[in-house]
This record gives structure tokens, C-alpha cells and sequence, in this order.
């Protein structure tokens, strides 16, 4: 069986290019272009460039309007200084534009009178580290004259010998604002005695910082607290302790970015007792949820964007729709998209071969059919020579089947040889529609969906009208230099995100994959694992990472060789492939042989090339799962290990 080949991950690149910050103001819109981009054999390449992923800063650069609520949530901000302490949470997913939406509100507040703000990235700290970071951050935008009074209070209650030793060295010689504030806090926190009146202190710094001139509004500091969602449980935890027990006094208010699905139970907070629920509602007063950027926003920002890196010419108006509509309006997840676009066509040495435009459409099809592009990286259904053939036959010979007339001569002998392909019986006088309905049992099961998905055949049929395109689709079957994934899959799950109480890498707001992987040495200690296909070598690269993560995984090319291997052992699980020997069934039949005689009831996983309605029943009524993809074996593995693999549902 021929299992898909997983493109090989792409690093940190090298370039020699010329980077364009994706906050600075693009590039004014041009008039609009033809519906049709240019002939693809003639489209540049190059120069190109890179958008960075930093966040909008200034109201000239915001492409999404961003702009207009972040000037009201300003001056709601400014009206309700006489209501803090409060917490406005800024709740969107990853990439939906949290921190350019508090930029912007931050450059709005520069504007009102008697309003200063602060910054705290609360992904830079770690744990306990965290509820030290964020208060020193607010004392340090405090007056020197009015840390110098903190401190002198401290020293006066002569509760704190530490704050003694701190005055003495105020007197002893000035210190700027961070060497008082690392003073005060010492004092702050030097015992349970001064973190009892840790609030009362702040509270009185604040109150004193605020006053100002008769008639005047008293200052409001407004504390930007960014990337919460990224961190740990242990860091979210003690920034809602710095805020809600130490820093909610009057003259404070705090804007917090974060996904509040991702701080919900079952997310990041995943088994919050009740109190700890209620304490985390009561950190949130209101939440401002960003809403998705309407279509039109959004095209022009693919536009503007797709301009800034040079690559404007290859969409047509269907990819930008495309585009538009399956990154669900996400600026960061298109930023990668057009990122990856430019470093293939600048770095990948094969598609010196092809023009830009193959780069655009196979990564668009990679990006948002990851199922499909397996597929076709991995090999053809049966006897039709690659899934692309298959897919375009199945849909002309679908609207044959669907129409009422009858079917003419010619087309019913290649609508019976591609049943024939299938398995399937000619077709008879039976209806069309249930012809059909056989044929999409034994097809892909994705292939109803996408035949009636406008921007997936429009993707489809342009790649296939490419010059070369045979020769494209030949390599990539081929597994030869294929383009870095962006899909927002994990490479690995046995490489995956550090557990949540780890440092910032874990990013648990940005996709999965998104943070550092670490190495998985003994995850599966004590696995084995009974992997049984005819061509082994397809699968080197998962049979390596299981090792490497401890498992013991014996190979069993046919069914005589795994019954041989069960005799010796019991494994922990098997992993078999489905088509073997010649047999289209024989992985199934093998393991049905396994259920009937008793000889092995435990987890099994198809690991196949094609998942079809027909394949899904009749793994389903084995008791085992099946999957195409490389990171759900993975996964599947993982759950088996820890004895958490029930049937399918």
C-alpha cells in the first residue's frame, strides 16, 4: 500500500530579501485588474518580499477597521475613570488581530488628557514571575516622589526591617524609578504581614499619582496586559491574582488580550474548581469580542497584501475569494499563506521548473484541503492513476448520473469502466441516483463535498491548466521537493507543545504546532506496537518516531508474518494498512480473522492512504479506527498507550 508522504517541515530560511513590516501602511490600492490574472507562463518571479507579524500600531495602518472600535473602546475607556477598577477583556482566536485592535486603542489614549498607559506581555513571564512582572510594571510608571513616599510610609509602620534598608539607601544616594521600585517591592512582599497590606500600599500610590490640579480629571493608568491565552495555567493564574487582589484599586484599569475559550474549562484552565470559575469571572468584568472583518475588508487586505510581497499578479478573483473565505477573515494566517507563497518561490528549487502560480495553488490546496493534498502527494485511487484524474472523472460523470435524460452510449462505457475501477457493477437500468450513491461509498469521502465547492474545483482546474502541470503533479505524487506545509497541523505529536505549566513556548493561543516542540524520549516506554503492510518503507519516518519515543515496533509485511509475530507477543496495539498483496481488502479481512478466532481484541488502527464511507464502516464494525493522516496515527498511538482508545463512535 502506498501511504501519503508527509512534506518535510519547513525551518528557519536564509534569504537575501527585502522585508516590508506588515504594521507599516501598504502600498495605496490600484485600480482594480481583470477577473483573470496574467498567462501563468509569463508571471514574474520576483522581486518578491516578506510581511513581518507585528501588530498594527498606528491608525494609518490599520487595513481591517480596526480603527473605528478601537477609538470608541478609547473613549469608553476615558469616560469610566470615575468606575475603576475594572477589566475589559479583548477576546478573539489566534490571529484575529487582539494586540493591533489594543495598539490602535493605545494611540487613541495618547490623545486624552491625563490618561498614561502601560504595557505588560504576560507571555515574557513565567509562573510566580508573572505577578511580580505586571505590578513592577504598573509602579513603574509612578512619580519618583511618590515611590520615595511609599517607601518612607513602609519604614515609618516599622513592619518591614528590608524597606529600612531601603530608605537608608535613598538617603545614601538617589536611585532612578526601576532601583525604587525594585526597593518597594522587596518591601511589598518581604513577608505574609506586607502581602496582607500590599493593595492598601498600591492603592495609596495610586491615589497619590492620580491627584492633579483643581477642575482637572484625575489621571487614569490604563494596563495593557497582552498574549494571556499563550502562557501557562500557572502564569493566566497569578496575573488574575496581581490584578484582582493586589492592583484593583481606584485610578486603574486594565485591557487584557486573550481567546476566553481558551482560559474556559477544557481549555488552558482545565479543571477549574468552582471558586477558581467564579474568581476568573470576577477578573473579567465585560468582554469586547472582535468581530470577524466582512468579506470586502477582507479581500482588500488580501489585495494590499498580496501587492506588498509582489505576488498580486497570481491571484485571480477566485483565489483572493478563496483565500477570503477559508481563513475565515484570519490577517495572521493570511500573512503566512502569502509568506509561504514568496519563500517557495524564492527557495524551493523546484519550482524554478514552474510558474508562480503552481506555488500559489498547490499551497492553496495543501493550506485548505489537507485531506485532498495527501492524496495527491501520496499516490491515485485505484487504477485511476492519481486522485486529481479521479476526482475531475467522478465529477463529470456525476452530472451524467444526476441528469434526467438518459445516459448516451459513449459516456455510460467510461461510466462502466470507472465503476469497474471501483469495484462497483455496471451500470443496469437502475437510477442514477443510486448508482451514485454506490460509487460515492468507494470514493474518498471528502470528494461530494468538494465537487460542489465553487472555490475548490476553480483551484483545481487551474492547477491542472498550468503548463507542465503533469510534470507538477507527477513530482509531487513523487514526494519530490514538496512544499513546506503551513497547514496549522502539528508536524508531531510525539514532538508536540510543552505541558501547560511550561514557559511561553507553549503559545496555546496560536494554532496547534505553532509553539516549540520538545523531544519525546520514553513517551511511549513499554508500547508495542504490531505494524503490518507490504511496503514498509513508506512508513520509515513514523515507525522512527516511535522508536524514538520509547515504543517497541515490530514489521510484518503480509498476514502470515503478523500472525507469526502474535503467536511470541500480545502488542499494545496494531497499525496495518488495508490493500495488500493484491487483495484491495485484505488488511481487513486479516484483522476480521484476528476478532472471529479471539486471537487479538486490542486497538487497532488502519493507517490507509484513502478514507472512504465504505472503508469507515467496515472498519468501524472491526472495532478500529482509520485515518489517513500521519499526525492522527500519532495521536491514536498516544491515546492507545494511555489506554484511553475507545472504539469509534
Amino acid at each position: 500500500m502506498r501511504i501519503p508522504r508527509r512534506p518535510p517541515r519547513a525551518g528557519v530560511r536564509a534569504a537575501t530579501l527585502r522585508h516590508m513590516p506588515a504594521s507599516a501602511p501598504l502600498p495605496p490600492a490600484a485600480p482594480a485588474a481583470p477577473a483573470s490574472p496574467a498567462p501563468a507562463a509569463s508571471a514574474p518571479h520576483g522581486p518578491f518580499a516578506l510581511l513581518n507579524d507585528e501588530p498594527v500600531a498606528e491608525p494609518g495602518a490599520d487595513l481591517l477597521g480596526a480603527g473605528r472600535a478601537a477609538r470608541r473602546l478609547a473613549g469608553l475607556l476615558v469616560a469610566s475613570r470615575a468606575s475603576t477598577p475594572f477589566t475589559l477583556a479583548v477576546d478573539a482566536g489566534w490571529g484575529m488581530g487582539k494586540s493591533s485592535l489594543m495598539r490602535l486603542v493605545d494611540a487613541e489614549l495618547a490623545r486624552a488628557p491625563e490618561v498614561h498607559t502601560v504595557w505588560y506581555n504576560a507571555w515574557t513571564s513565567t509562573g510566580a514571575d508573572a505577578l511580580e512582572g505586571l505590578i513592577k510594571s504598573v509602579l513603574m510608571r509612578f512619580d519618583r516622589r511618590v515611590l520615595r513616599r511609599g517607601l518612607q510610609r513602609i519604614s515609618e509602620r516599622g513592619a518591614l526591617l528590608r524597606a529600612v534598608r531601603a530608605v537608608t539607601t535613598v538617603a545614601a544616594g538617589p536611585l532612578g524609578v526601576a532601583g525604587l521600585v525594585d526597593e518597594l517591592w522587596r518591601g511589598l512582599s518581604v513577608n505574609s504581614q506586607a502581602r496582607n497590606e500590599m493593595r492598601e500600599a498600591i492603592g495609596t500610590l495610586v491615589q497619590e499619582w492620580s491627584e492633579t490640579a483643581e477642575f482637572r480629571p484625575r489621571r487614569l493608568l490604563v494596563v495593557f496586559v497582552d498574549d494571556l491565552d499563550r502562557c501557562s495555567e500557572e502564569t493566566v493564574l497569578a496575573v488574575c491574582e496581581a490584578v484582582k487582589v493586589y492592583l484593583d484599586v481606584p485610578g486603574l484599569a486594565f485591557v487584557i488580550g486573550c481567546d476566553r475559550s481558551a482560559l474556559a474549562p477544557n481549555g488552558l484552565l482545565r479543571d477549574p474548581s468552582p471558586a477558581a470559575s467564579a474568581f476568573m469571572e470576577k477578573v473579567f468584568q465585560t468582554s469586547y469580542r472582535i468581530p470577524v472583518a466582512d468579506q470586502q475588508d477582507v479581500r482588500e487586505y488580501i489585495d494590499r497584501c498580496a501587492r506588498a510581497v509582489g505576488i498580486d499578479r497570481l491571484l485571480d478573483e477566485r483565489l483572493t475569494t478563496l483565500l477570503a473565505e477559508r481563513s475565515a477573515g484570519n490577517p495572521r494566517r493570511i500573512k503566512r499563506l502569502v509568506n509561504g507563497f514568496v519563500l517557495e518561490a524564492t527557495l524551493n528549487p523546484m519550482w524554478e521548473d514552474f510558474p508562480p502560480e503552481a506555488v500559489v495553488r498547490t499551497l492553496l490546496l495543501q493550506y485548505f484541503y489537507a485531506d485532498f493534498y495527501r492524496m495527491v502527494a501520496g499516490g491515485g485511487g485505484p487504477g485511476a492513476g492519481d486522485v486529481i484524474a479521479e476526482f475531475r472523472t467522478y465529477q463529470q460523470l456525476r452530472r451524467l448520473l444526476r441528469a434526467p435524460d438518459p445516459i448516451p452510449d459513449a459516456e455510460r462505457s467510461r461510466l462502466n469502466r470507472f465503476l469497474h475501477e471501483h469495484d462497483l457493477p455496471d451500470q443496469d437500468m437502475a437510477t442514477g441516483a443510486d448508482t451514485l450513491s454506490r460509487l460515492e461509498r468507494q470514493l474518498p469521502s471528502g470528494f461530494p463535498e468538494m465537487v460542489t465547492d465553487q472555490g475548490f474545483t476553480s483551484l483545481l482546474d487551474g492547477l491542472v491548466a498550468l503548463p507542465r502541470s503533469e510534470e507538477l503533479l507527477r513530482r509531487l505524487r513523487e514526494g519530490a521537493a514538496l512544499p513546506a506545509p503551513v497547514e496549522p497541523e502539528p508536524a508531531s505529536y510525539l514532538q508536540a507543545r510543552p505541558p501547560r505549566t511550561a514557559s511561553p513556548a507553549g503559545a496555546y493561543g496560536a494554532p496547534p504546532g505553532a509553539g516549540a516542540h520538545r523531544a519525546a524520549d520514553g513517551m511511549l516506554h513499554g508500547v508495542h506496537i504490531l505494524w503490518v503492510d507490504d511496503h514498509p518503507r513508506n512508513n520509515e519516518s513514523l515507525v522512527n518516531a516511535f522508536r524514538a519515543a520509547g515504543a517497541v515496533v515490530r514489521i510484518a509485511e503480509d498476514s502470515a508474518a503478523a500472525d507469526a509475530a502474535l503467536a511470541v507477543e500480545r502488542p499494545t496495539m496494531i497499525v496495518s494498512d488495508i490493500d495488500r498483496g493484491g487483495n484491495p481488502r485484505e488488511g481487513l479481512e486479516h484483522i476480521g480473522r484476528l476478532r472471529r478466532e479471539g486471537r487479538y481484541t486490542g486497538p487497532v488502527v488502519f493507517y490507509a492512504g484513502r478514507v472512504t464511507p465504505e472503508r469507515t464502516t467496515l472498519t468501524g464494525q472491526l472495532g478500529a479506527h482509520l485515518t489517513s493522516s500521519g499526525p492522527e496515527i500519532e495521536r491514536l498511538v498516544l491515546r492507545a498507550a494511555a489506554g484511553e482508545l475507545p472504539p469509534p463512535g
